[in-house]
């Protein structure tokens, strides 16, 4: 963690004024209990048109939304509606995976399902807008192309649209303001998002003259927070990095074995078999890290994908 400091306590701090609102606990404080910030956060960056504008909303019963960051690292979310009973999820994803695509359209689904008891009408069912922030790159486009707007469209007429579900992807770190010049309110957001972390001793001024971001900018100023609230951002950011890493190291270490097994065979079922078979061995040199670090099981586990009796016995 960057411009970090012990106090005599001898807690790691963080130089500067904020804190990172992409973070569990600073995301939820911002978006999980002001809904004027999340309303003003959706209005931004949705593809809503002028006459839809979100008017006022009230947050989903708590147990919808995740508390504990240990469970989920890389991911956090706040779900709420609005008074037209339309649905609004809003993710926060630190890095891309390949599941996460498929992850958002189950959450989008669930929340349509959710709508309707057995036997009621479904001509009740309201829209569903996932509004997904990614702290990383995770599409195939152009270095401006930040936003990723699905819709369920006919395949030859793409202006006829099915309205129901909404899928918004923002790539953050490929935003520039000057990439989004019409829309005021959605490059303020983007910049609170993007420009403010543990290093920000002073604010731009443009967020700090809007009442919503100067709000916002209030709500993670790092004198607000106990020892123990800035213990526990540290602790998340931490499990974060370690996940990263061992992400991409077993995706290095698989990779690069599988391959060079699969050159030696010398056709394309040898490679195959080597990528496998060095995918294998990434997860059984992980494990054996992980085990020697003295992680918990239930953590090795998911991190690897190998049984309780495969780690037992490594």
């Amino acid at each position: 963690m960057k411009h970090k400091e012990e106090n005599l306590k001898g807690v790691t701090t963080m130089k500067g004024k904020y804190l990172n609102p992409k973070a569990d606990l600073t995301f939820k404080l911002i978006f999980g209990e002001h809904p004027d910030l999340t309303k003003s956060l959706l209005n931004a960056l949705l593809p809503l048109d002028e006459n839809a504008q979100i008017t006022s909303l009230e947050y989903a019963t708590p147990e919808m939304v995740p508390e504990n960051p240990a469970k989920k690292n890389s991911v956090v979310d706040v779900r709420c509606k609005d008074a037209l009973g339309r649905s609004f999820i809003v993710e926060m994803q630190l890095y891309w995976s390949d599941e996460f695509r498929q992850r958002v359209i189950l959450n989008a689904s669930k929340a349509i399902v959710r709508q309707l008891d057995k036997g009621e009408d479904y001509t009740l069912i309201q829209p569903v807008y996932c509004l997904n922030l990614i702290n990383d790159i995770g599409f195939e486009s152009g270095p401006d192309e930040f936003y990723h707007d699905y819709a369920i469209v006919d395949v030859e007429n793409t202006n006829r649209i099915i309205e129901g579900l909404r899928l918004v992807f923002v790539e953050l770190p490929k935003f520039k303001p000057k990439t989004i010049a019409e829309k005021k309110m959605a490059v303020l957001w983007l910049r609170y998002l993007t420009e403010i972390d543990e290093s920000t001793s002073e604010a731009p001024v443009e967020l700090l003259e809007n009442e919503d971001t100067r709000k916002a900018l209030q709500i993670i100023e790092k004198s607000a927070f106990t020892e123990g609230q800035l213990y526990a951002y540290e602790q998340f950011w931490d499990a974060v990095v370690n996940e990263r890493v061992l992400r991409q190291k077993f995706k290095r270490e698989g990779y690069a074995e599988g391959h060079a097994e699969g050159l030696a065979e010398g056709h394309a079922e040898g490679l195959a078999e080597g990528h496998a078979e060095g995918l294998a061995e990434g997860k059984l040199e992980i494990a054996k890290s992980m085990k020697a670090d003295k992680l918990p099981i239930e953590t090795i586990i998911k991190y690897t994908g190998l049984s309780a009796a495969e780690i037992e016995a490594l």
